[in-house]
Parts: C-alpha cells; sequence; structure tokens
C-alpha cells in the first residue's frame, strides 16, 4: 500500500526542483525528506527520482505518482470543502418520518421555514401511519421523526426527544345531539353513548382509553376508522360520538358539532425524536426550531 502522505512530499520534490527547496517548503529538514521518498521508492519498488546536476527529476514511475498525488489532494481538498458545507448545513439530507394530522399543521411549515434558512438541504419526509417510526430514527433510518409518546413515558437509550405540543381531544357529536348545545362536556355525559373510533391501537388510543376510565367507563365502539375524516363522516350519520384531537379538525364534517371535553380532558403528547449524536448538524437543529416554532403558533 502507498503511503498518500510520502506521495505528497513526492510531488513537492518534483514541483519544486529538489530536495532542499521541498524541505523549505514543507517546513521538513533534507534528511527527512529525502527518507520519505526512499522509504515511498521501497513501497512502490521502482526508482521515483533521478539526480540532474544540483537537482532533481521524476522518473516516469515518479511523474505518474505525482499526477496521482496531485489528483489526491483535488479529491481530499473537495471532501473538505464538502465537510465544511455540510457542517453549516449548507448541504445534506435530512429523512424525515411523520404521522398524518401533523403532516399540514406543523410539519409544512417547519419545511418551509427550513428551505428558506437552508435551501442546498435536501429533504425526504415520509408518512409511516400507522407504524411506529422511532425504530427508524434508532437504526439510523431517519433523522428525526414526530412520534407521540406519554409524558413521562420510557426514555430510549441515544434517543433525545423534544416537546412539541400537548394535542386534547375534542368530542365529536351528529348534529342535534342533546349535548351539542353545551360549550363543554364533562367525558362522563358520554358513557351511555355508542362510540366511533378514530385511532388505531397505539399510543394515540392511549389517551382516550385511559381518560375514560379515570371518568368511570369503557367506551362501547361500534364503530372504528383510523383516519379522522372517516370518522367525523361516522358520526354524522349518526352511527355514534367521538373523541378526535385539534390537530385531525382542520377540516369539519359539515354533519357535526365539535365541543371541548373535560373531567380529565384526554391530550395525545407529540414530540419530536432524534438520535443525540446527529444533533451538531445545524440543518437538523434549525428544524427542531422550527417544529417547536410551528407548534406555538
Amino acid at each position: 500500500m502507498l503511503d498518500v502522505r510520502r506521495m505528497q512530499v513526492l510531488r513537492a520534490v518534483v514541483t519544486s526542483g529538489s530536495v532542499t527547496a521541498a524541505a523549505q517548503h514543507l517546513g521538513y529538514t533534507p534528511s527527512a525528506v529525502s527518507q520519505q521518498v526512499a522509504a515511498l521508492e521501497k513501497e512502490a519498488g521502482i526508482a521515483l527520482l533521478e539526480r540532474v546536476g544540483r537537482g532533481v527529476r521524476p522518473t516516469a514511475a515518479g511523474r505518474l505518482l505525482t499526477e496521482h498525488a496531485a489528483t489526491i489532494s483535488q479529491h481530499v481538498a473537495a471532501a473538505e470543502t464538502a465537510l465544511a458545507d455540510l457542517r453549516a448545513g449548507r448541504t445534506g439530507r435530512l429523512t424525515i418520518r411523520y404521522f398524518a394530522s401533523v403532516g399540514p399543521t406543523l410539519l409544512a411549515p417547519a419545511l418551509a421555514r427550513l428551505r428558506r434558512e437552508h435551501p442546498g438541504v435536501a429533504v425526504d419526509p415520509k408518512l409511516t401511519d400507522p407504524d411506529d417510526p422511532l425504530p427508524d430514527v434508532e437504526q439510523g433510518n431517519a433523522d428525526l421523526a414526530i412520534v407521540v409518546r406519554r409524558p413521562r413515558g420510557e426514555s430510549r437509550p441515544g434517543i433525545r426527544v423534544v416537546h412539541l405540543l400537548d394535542d386534547a381531544y375534542q368530542a365529536v357529536l351528529p348534529a342535534g345531539h342533546p349535548l351539542a348545545g353545551q360549550r363543554v362536556i364533562d367525558l362522563a355525559d358520554l358513557a351511555g353513548e355508542r362510540w366511533v373510533g378514530s385511532e388505531p391501537p397505539g399510543p394515540c388510543l392511549e389517551p382516550i382509553v385511559d381518560a375514560c376510565a379515570a371518568a368511570g367507563f369503557a367506551p362501547d365502539f361500534v364503530a372504528k376508522s383510523e383516519d379522522y375524516a372517516t370518522a367525523q363522516g361516522f358520526v354524522a350519520a349518526g352511527l355514534g360520538v367521538s373523541l378526535i384531537p385539534r390537530l385531525g379538525l382542520g377540516t369539519r364534517h359539515p354533519g357535526v358539532t365539535v365541543r371541548s371535553v373535560r373531567r380529565p380532558e384526554p391530550v395525545r403528547t407529540i414530540y419530536a425524536a432524534v438520535r443525540e449524536i446527529p444533533l451538531d448538524q445545524p440543518a437538523l437543529r434549525a428544524l427542531i426550531d422550527a417544529l417547536v416554532d410551528a407548534a406555538k403558533a
């Protein structure tokens, strides 16, 4: 294996025309330069320099290695420039995992801001419903995931979570429902109702089930849908009542009435999850900041 540093020493000798001049340029002694060239000749198995008067000139093998040393130097310089651009957030790629209801409300404005601040960074957002996106972050397949977790849930080694939003569930009732005239509904008042499920099993369903248990009942699901638009349609058709988070009610069905819930109010907590290691990436930090600000808005 040829030593790349020795090839650069050879290049200095060839371009300067002598060992002494190369030593002055490199800050070495002439003896050290001669030793580096001799070691490289041993590695190459062929003479690289020949004496001409007080100087030296390259052999055919010396010219060949000098040309390759120049190419290597150019590639290293290009790599250093690319690395500097990546560190500064001028280039790179961010892979993002998210679930449907945060797409238009949190992710879209955050990505618009990221594009303004880091126009050279490519973004790859991917919808993960109903799968849990956190394993993609843990395995390095995604840089950031927007997830729902319990506020004091189990921590994952090497994963940092940033709180974005507490998204409260609201009661969705058929138009004309007896409780529609109330501004706020006690959750226990829905105990005897038929229910339309709006969430698949997992962290988004747990706040509903837990809140109902705290109110003294278990919801009687007579229909289930894993998207909020269909759940609203079922409610409007009179199949039952439902709980849907505020972020899922950006578009409301004309046949439903939406009311706040209390005693207790079910809430799902939304976080941005990232690995600890890549937090030194400016573009990733900028995306997290943009998500936090979008959640505040």
